[in-house]
């Protein structure tokens, strides 16, 4: 496979073109991160997995670990009724055990994924615990396989080199705001 380049959504605004992307149409069951004021906002795209009737699956994370399950949610408004981790990041509560985890269903098509930096080799810099490699590593044990990955960016967080280490899954593909 050939390294991933990451390239401009200079095709209009930026959430218009992430729903546009083939990659996304294509997807039934998408898990994306729920944004905080520093990253690409995601709430327009996760709207709009619900208005396809699409599956929509959000990150839990283990503060205290480095274990992350990709929950179900059947709604926008699901998110009214979580609690702010200690990294002021939205997640359903520990003992919400009645959402369906990606990976106990169908697996997933597509994950969006966040990071602090990202190169053109598919590299990302994310917070430093692992959540996304560990996760993608259980995709990949999962009958439906690794789901395509893409990482949302602004164009400054676009690298030339990012450090990574052997245990680092790359992604895909970084779409990048143009401003």
């Amino acid at each position: 496979m050939a390294a991933p380049r990451p390239h401009s959504t200079d095709s209009g605004p930026f959430p218009e073109s992430v729903i546009g992307h083939p990659k996304y149409q294509e997807s039934k069951r998408i898990a994306i991160y729920l944004s905080t004021p520093d990253e690409i906002q995601t709430e327009e795209i996760m709207k709009d997995i619900f208005k396809q009737g699409k599956e929509c699956f959000i990150p839990r994370y283990d503060p205290l670990g480095t274990h992350m399950d990709m929950l179900k949610i059947s709604s926008a408004e699901d998110i009214s009724s979580f609690t702010l981790t200690s990294w002021n990041i939205l997640q359903p509560s520990d003992d919400d055990s009645t959402r369906e985890e990606a990976l106990a269903g169908g697996g997933l098509d597509l994950i969006f994924m966040p990071g602090l930096g990202f190169d053109k080799k598919g590299n990302r810099l994310g917070r430093g615990k692992g959540y996304y490699d560990i996760y993608l590593e259980r995709c990949m044990k999962h009958p439906s396989g690794k789901p395509y990955t893409i990482a949302l960016a602004f164009k400054e967080q676009i690298c030339e080199s990012v450090p990574a280490a052997e245990h680092d899954i790359q992604i895909d593909e970084v779409l990048y705001e143009d401003s």
